[in-house]
């Protein structure tokens, strides 16, 4: 074949030895605009395993890259006076430059032709020449934007900027993040040895950080000297320096741009490195991006029969590692963008929040990589709660917590999840069983589903309510066992379905209408939830005063009934929600429009509740943080003063959900999707939060509490699989303090038998 690589940066300099290693006989020249030591880069980080991937495409230049690393184990935060330092973590660095040489080496040793400081034409020229055409321009592409109609590039131009520079102060000991507080606001650095002599170091800050230290106005010159003196008590007396001489003044800044495009190819032309896809320099992945698409697409090119069948490959395989990538780099990006949230935190739960920020580094890999320090963090969060200095060390979620009166054993909330069993709103045996198992089960704090406070505000004719004595009695049975038998503590969720209401059961058509038996429903507005459910009647002001005096005995009757804490529901579309929402209100009175004014009613019935709620106990609110229909709806953004609204109102805790609200709704599923709501909540406006929503395993909760991203941790559909998650996670990661129920100990001995021998098959 005859190969044109537009680029000479590492995609395409280690494509064109890809292919060539594997049939010299092909024809690659690699074009470049820029001289071949011109380098726009300071160092380029790589982890173990892209090094073992280098090592097994090409050893020779594995080996090379390898003599000119620059390794550590190590990372160091410097924040608020403290360094804080964790091993285990495996990083190498090289000099851009060094690594550019070695692979334009390699590359003509190869028989690769490499011509520099050669403007490369039109790509649409270059496919009538050559058999193969790489696009490795870089992220400012040209081939990408040639072709941008095919490639449908989405480019999102990050909030911070940064300035990429190098010192010959030495930090050969540690990858070393530095948070500053200035005058203006907080600067923060990334740093790391790259050569014997030299280390990058990237200044990063918020842009109103930067307007407010005029850099617009500086030139280049004043501008690094500026950061100089900024970091100066970490620099020894060294310099800061720029290589950008192609760019002046202010211009040196940037703000990183994350681009994917949506197809990667087209005809013979191919996209490549930067061009087709970038990660944050805070993961370091941007040179592995583009070390395994060029190993990946040689080698598709090599084993599939037509050139269009290894680019759809390549396409498909590398897009889907990159997406996450991609994910990983997003959730570290936004953490430094919002790192002025996490500044307040103790430098050990900042440290850890840092170090986890990606989602790529949990609780119990950190234990595999520094052990020693990971139990210090753990002692220091079990004191923080009150735990004594000398008591075992424990994982954050059996740390007990504590709300008004009320003390937890831990930290995992059983959610509340609808069971559709009740009859005329009576609770049966099944919430008896069902409740009783998940308390026995080990979590600290057990949710009843929605329990409604009248007939109307059922969801569906299986809800259980709170507004008849045969209710209360029932659910007094429950709370009664509970709290002889276990250690749980019972909170009762209250709602009113709103126009969500009269519906079936959830295996029978979840949100459907029945099909007869129907009642009226009633909402902030006539806004039907769809169009198969009836119109909604708009509340009048009779009605608002009638529904929350309904609250108001609902709540007595929970507190007749021994509940430990109540919660009302105001999230997921249903009526208190709906006021909430400006997609379900549309009124012209006191009760809609404004924030203010959606807010109104619901707060109403908080106070209304909390007045009727004993004084030592407990009182949460459920919201839904987003909407996920963008700025039409309720954000994030939003969802912080709501929070806010509640707690002044006498909410103690945030139950910090998302959407349901809409069925325009477009939700981001994953692994602990909805836990940065709780995140920014709980960090923005100081709240207490419970997070919720695809939490699955120990070391999940375990991540979520140490970083400070919540305080409580609900856990779903896992206890809906198995009552006794709490004991068995314990058994899992080794925990050997959780109580059991004493006719289980027998069952407690062999499980903790069973775990010990697994994890002992998989240390061997």
């Amino acid at each position: 074949m005859r190969i044109a690589c537009l680029g000479g940066g590492p995609a395409g300099l280690y494509f064109a030895i890809s292919m060539k290693l594997r049939d010299p006989a092909h024809e690659v020249v690699v074009i470049e605009r820029n001289r071949a030591n011109d380098t726009f880069g300071w160092g380029v980080v790589l982890s173990d395993e892209a090094l073992e991937n280098l090592e097994a495409n090409d050893a020779e230049s594995a080996r090379s890259i390898r003599d000119h690393f620059a390794y550590w184990d190590d990372i160091a935060v410097i924040h608020d006076g403290v360094r804080t330092v964790s091993g285990g973590h495996g990083f190498a660095g090289i000099g851009r430059k060094q690594m550019l040489i070695i692979l334009q080496q390699r590359a003509r040793e190869l028989g690769v032709d490499l011509r520099f400081e050669t403007e490369f034409r039109s790509a649409e020229d270059y496919r009538q020449d050559y058999d193969l055409v790489v696009a490795c321009d870089g992220i400012n592409s040209r081939v990408r934007n040639e072709y941008a109609e095919i490639f449908r590039p989405d480019v999102d131009l990050r909030q911070a900027k940064f300035i990429w520079l190098g010192t010959h102060q030495k930090f050969d000991d540690a990858f070393t993040f530095i948070f500053e507080k200035t005058e203006h606001g907080w600067l923060w650095a990334h740093v790391y040895q790259f050569d014997a002599d030299t280390a990058t170091f990237i200044v990063e800050c918020q842009q109103d950080t930067w307007d407010r230290w005029g850099f617009e106005a500086m030139s280049k010159e004043e501008i690094v000297e500026t950061c100089r003196k900024i970091f100066a008590r970490h620099l020894d007396g060294q310099a800061l320096i720029s290589n950008a001489a192609h760019l002046r003044g202010s211009a040196v800044w940037m703000n990183f741009p994350r681009v994917i495009c949506e197809k990667w190819h087209h005809e013979n032309v191919v996209l490549m490195g930067d061009a087709a896809a970038t990660a944050h320099f805070s993961i370091g992945s941007g040179t592995r991006l583009a070390f395994e698409s060029a190993i990946s697409l040689a080698g598709y090119l090599h084993s599939e029969a037509t050139m269009e069948a290894a680019f759809e490959r390549y396409q498909d395989e590398r897009r889907l590692e990159v997406l996450r990538l991609q994910s990983a780099a997003r959730n570290s990006l936004e953490w430094f963008e919002q790192v002025e949230r996490y500044l307040h935190l103790d430098p050990v739960q900042f440290n850890y929040s840092l170090l986890t920020r990606s989602q790529r580094i949990s609780h119990e890999n950190l234990r595999l990589r520094d052990p020693q320090w990971l139990e210090s963090a753990e002692r220091w969060f079990q004191c923080s709660a009150g735990v004594a200095e000398d008591a075992p060390v424990r994982a954050p979620m059996f740390t007990p917590f504590r709300l008004r009166g009320m003390d937890l054993a831990n930290r995992i909330v059983v959610s509340p999840m609808a069971q559709y069993k009740a009859v005329d709103g009576t609770p049966t045996d099944w919430h008896f069983v069902h409740y009783a198992e998940r308390a026995k089960g080990g979590a600290g704090l057990v949710y009843t589903e929605m329990t409604c406070v009248s007939p109307e505000g059922r969801i569906t004719p299986g809800c259980p309510g709170l507004y008849a004595p045969e209710h209360e009695a029932a659910w007094r049975r429950l709370v009664d066992f509970v709290h002889a038998e276990t250690d749980a503590k019972i909170c009762c969720q209250i709602g009113h379905s709103g126009r969500k209401g009269s519906t079936n059961i959830g295996w029978e058509g979840m949100d459907k209408p029945l099909a007869s038996g129907n009642w009226d429903l009633i909402s902030a507005s006539a806004i039907p939830w769809s169009g198969e459910n009836a119109v909604p009647r708009e509340a009048s002001r009779q009605d608002l005063d009638r529904i929350k005096a309904e609250f108001v005995e609902s709540t007595r009757m929970a507190e007749r009934a021994g509940f430990d804490m109540i919660e009302l529901h105001a999230a997921h579309g249903y009526l208190l929600s709906s006021f909430i929402s400006p997609l379900s209100n549309a009124r012209e009175d006191d009760y809609g429009g404004s924030f203010e004014n959606r807010m109104r009613w619901p707060l109403e019935v908080l106070r209304a509740i909390r007045d009727a709620w004993p004084a030592d106990r407990p009182l949460s609110v459920r919201i839904s943080a987003n909407d996920w229909v963008g700025e039409r709806g309720v954000t994030p953004d939003e969802a912080v003063q709501i929070a806010k609204a509640f707690s002044e109102a006498g909410a103690d805790l945030i139950d910090v959900s998302a959407g349901q609200t809409s069925t325009e709704a477009k939700p981001v599923y994953g692994r602990m999707f909805q836990t940065p709501f709780s995140d920014r909540i709980r960090n923005e406006a100081g709240l207490a939060t419970m997070a919720v929503g695809n939490i699955y395993e120990a070391d999940h909760a375990n991540s979520i509490l140490m970083a400070g991203r919540a305080d409580l941790v609900a856990v779903g559909r896992p206890h809906l699989a198995d009552p006794y998650w709490v004991l068995r996670e314990a058994a899992k990661i080794g925990d050997r303090s959780q109580d059991w129920p004493l006719p289980y100990l027998a069952g407690r001995d062999q499980a903790w038998r069973l775990a010990d021998r697994e994890a002992e098959a998989i240390r061997a």
